[in-house]
């Protein structure tokens, strides 16, 4: 899916700001504290034209706004942008052919680690990030992890926000299985969905190539038990008694799913739910928005209650937020007018429509935005608003490299614990084949 903005579009495009997009919200005001502060000198090329790839949308408005938002920037510097929006599964692939043919788009907002992977073949974005961190009141933890160059303060990439994935549950079943609320121990966890399913009112987490859920899942579980992909002098560190042991617990907890997980894709759960099929899940707030906004399954939305991820063992609930995470390439002939563009959408003016048409859908990578209507428009959403507070992101707790980077979206753990939860594997030897599997990465490095 792609469009071409020029001066000429402004008029229809950027106008749907002031007029409202069909089927979002009025965007409210919100109390956005900047600083003034000196903006970075970017001359803008003469005759630039730019190209940037980024994923589609998982709900709508995000799209609408971002045409508006970079059709605004189009009219103000007289310059034609094209952007096209692709699949969430062909976007490292299409990261991967621009950056090693040194051809294409002249910025991606891929996801998370991908400015790691490629990071010799992009321009640093320090100029651009110093200057909205000072303005905005800092970029926070994830934010920091993911944009900067591992032992730097070098900022390879400029996160844009991260979508978070806890709990979301039916507040009915849960009750009618005897517990308030979802426990944040293993046990009682367990206890919770073993009632569930014999109520015929299942969990379920996704355990196939899914981008955002079964990296997701996988990476909770191995946590919350004190395991990890790689340690913290960056060599593999999955083979270990903590990963083990949590990989025996999911086998008593996958009995209690719904069938079908091991083949789940990113939106899988969210069909299961709004059916009646899933009543335990984790999952971005799209599924909450698009239950609330159809009549027919707005009682599924009145029902529901988001918490976060069971603590386990861990001292905080150990989720890392899906990461939106811009990058601009050397092969570019028109860097200055690229980081302008992404400065220019992660201002105010820009930004924070964005980020109330997405419904808290991508949360913030600056401090003030804290403070953004978003997070006040509905008290189911408000517990999105610090995805990016936290210190757990993919390849903790070591440097994001390459290597851990390939291991991602090579779906090491996620295949690891599906592995263990169809039976393939004993935990013992699914961990030893990650570990072989994620070496292979790391030897590249």
């Amino acid at each position: 899916m792609a469009f071409n903005i020029t001066r000429r579009d402004f008029s229809s495009l950027g106008a749907a700001l002031g007029a409202g997009l069909a089927g979002a919200p009025a965007f409210a005001q919100s109390n956005i504290q900047r600083r003034d502060v000196p903006a970075p000198n970017l001359a803008i090329e003469r005759g630039a034209t730019l190209r940037m790839l980024r994923p589609v949308r998982f709900v709508q408005p995000d799209e609408e706004v971002f045409r508006a938002n970079v059709a605004r920037f189009a009219q103000q510097h007289n310059i034609q942008v094209r952007v096209d929006f692709v699949g969430w599964e062909d976007i490292n692939q299409q990261t991967a052919v621009t950056a090693n043919t040194g051809a294409g788009p002249d910025l991606i907002i891929g996801f998370g680690d991908a400015p790691h992977v490629y990071a010799d073949k992009l321009i640093e974005l320090t100029d651009v990030a110093e200057y909205l961190g000072n303005r905005y009141g800092g970029w926070k933890t994830l934010a920091q992890r993911y944009g900067k160059r591992h032992g730097t303060n070098n900022w390879i990439g400029l996160p844009f926000g991260a979508s978070g994935g806890p709990l979301v549950w039916r507040q009915s079943a849960v009750r009618e299985a005897g517990f308030q609320s979802p426990p944040d121990d293993h046990a009682s966890f367990l206890r919770l969905c073993q009632a569930l399913r014999r109520n015929n009112k299942p969990a379920g987490f996704a355990l196939g190539n899914a981008v955002g859920d079964g990296n997701g899942f996988a990476n909770w579980l191995v946590w919350s038990f004190g395991g990890k992909l790689v340690n913290e002098d960056g060599s593999v560190g999955i083979n270990s008694r903590e990963t083990i042991a949590a990989l025996n617990y999911l086998r008593e907890l996958y009995p209690t799913f719904v069938p079908g997980t091991i083949a789940w894709g990113d939106i899988s759960n969210n069909r299961a739910y709004a059916s009646n099929e899933l009543f335990l899940t984790s999952n971005g707030v799209s599924l909450y928005f698009s239950l609330k906004n159809d009549p027919a399954t707005r009682p599924i939305a009145d029902d529901t209650q988001h918490t976060l991820m069971p603590k386990g063992l861990a001292s905080v609930s150990p989720m890392a937020g899906l990461t939106l995470n811009a990058m601009v390439f050397r092969h570019s002939r028109f860097p200055n007018a690229s980081k302008a563009l992404l400065a220019f959408l992660l201002e105010t003016e820009q930004y924070d429509p964005w980020l109330q048409a997405n419904l808290g859908y991508w949360a913030q990578p600056l401090n003030a935005y804290n403070t953004s209507a978003t997070w006040t428009s509905d008290e189911k959403v408000s517990i999105f608003r610090d995805t990016m507070d936290t210190e757990f992101y993919n390849g903790y707790r070591g440097p994001i490299t390459e290597g851990t980077a390939a291991a991602n979206a090579d779906y090491v753990m996620v295949q690891m614990c599906a592995a263990v939860a169809s039976g393939q594997a004993t935990p013992e030897a699914a961990v030893r084949e990650a570990e072989r599997r994620a070496q292979r990465f790391f030897r590249r490095r």
